[in-house]
């Protein structure tokens, strides 16, 4: 029986593009050195599945918004600090006296909310199934402590529609482990009906080894589109049932913005009407912004996999991790950081 390098390495099909949906896959792909031991035919394009990469200028308009012109403090995870709004980053409205606050979780913010009753805290609440649940928690901890002062600028985004949208875009996708942990893998199977491929995938390099000889091995076979879950140890076909069950108590479906992407139908999660007073933009009546990303950069055509992030006239010259003008640059999981880290 050949092993997985082996079916890579000796692969004589049809050329294939295969989409690594995360960008935890992306970087460890190309830490691993997988890249070099796959036959010319086989192109690995990077996708959507950086959280902060797919959050639209909009987003960071309003939270800019939010802290300058309402004075709330602003509390987020490291990386969406820097990501470019329209006209500033987080970080720029800190240089001028925004009160921007860097935490490990949710319920860091909630803390900080009651520790300071007089000031209105805002989590910025982004990320994909996998981040959902804890922010619901941090919601449901602040309204049984009654804590009046705390709330969320939602942004939280959904996949299933993503790949859908983004069917054309690949052969097959190399699905990540973690959101299908939460979301169950049967969903792969219902997007099969779509003509979607995919192999769902660990972390691990010979988790990844093993999902990538799978699609080559489907792939060789010339046969229609297919599924299988390379990652059963965790990823189970019904998902985790209690993290849904917080989600759809505190969430409901709506249509979300991707950056470079735009407007994906039922791709997002906004708070339901119960829990509307936890909602900043109900609460401070933010109205959405529309927000334009820089001119020059192309992150939308990166994260469809239409161009490579090399492609960009302003890769690794005027965007770099130091002076990001790019979403894709800023995360530790942008496909433009990992090309910048281990690709050029």
């Amino acid at each position: 029986m050949k092993t997985p390098r082996e079916i890579i390495e000796n692969y004589s099909g049809r050329p294939l593009r295969i989409m690594e949906v995360c960008g935890t896959h992306t970087h460890e792909i190309f830490r691993c050195g997988i890249r070099k031991i796959l036959p010319p035919q086989v192109e690995l394009i990077s996708g959507p599945g950086c959280p902060v990469c797919v959050t639209p200028p909009g987003y960071i308009d309003s939270a800019v918004e939010l802290a300058l012109k309402h004075n709330a403090l602003i509390c987020t995870f490291g990386d969406l600090i820097r990501v470019p709004g329209s006209r500033m980053s987080l970080a720029g409205a800190r240089s001028q006296g925004a009160q921007i606050k860097a935490v490990y979780t949710p319920l860091d913010a909630v803390e900080i909310a009651q520790n300071n009753p007089d000031k209105e805290v805002v989590f910025l609440a982004v990320g994909f199934e996998t981040t959902a649940p804890s922010a619901r928690l941090a919601v449901k901890h602040a309204a049984a402590q009654g804590i009046e002062n705390f709330s969320l600028l939602t942004s939280n985004k959904t996949m299933p529609n993503a790949y859908r949208a983004l069917g054309n875009c690949a052969d097959a996708f190399l699905y990540p482990g973690h959101v299908h942990t939460i979301i169950g893998s049967f969903i792969c199977r219902e997007l099969l009906k779509d003509g979607v491929s995919g192999v769902v995938a660990g972390f691990q390099p010979n988790e990844l080894l093993t999902a990538l000889a799978v699609i080559l091995h489907h792939g060789e076979s010339g046969e229609g589109a297919f599924f299988e879950n390379c990652y059963r140890r965790i990823a189970k076909d019904e998902g985790n049932p209690a993290a849904i069950r917080i989600i759809e108590e505190f969430m409901a479906p709506c249509d979300a913005e991707w950056r470079g992407l735009g407007v994906i139908p039922g791709s997002g999660l906004k708070l339901n009407e119960k829990y509307a007073s936890f909602d900043a933009r109900h609460k401070f009546n933010v109205p959405e912004c529309s927000g334009t990303p820089h001119a020059g950069c192309r992150c939308g055509e990166i994260l469809k996999g239409i161009l490579k992030p090399q492609d960009c006239p302003l890769f690794g010259k005027v965007c770099t991790p130091v002076n990001p003008v790019g979403a894709c640059m800023v995360s530790h999981e942008g496909s433009c950081s990992a090309y910048y880290q281990y690709g050029r």
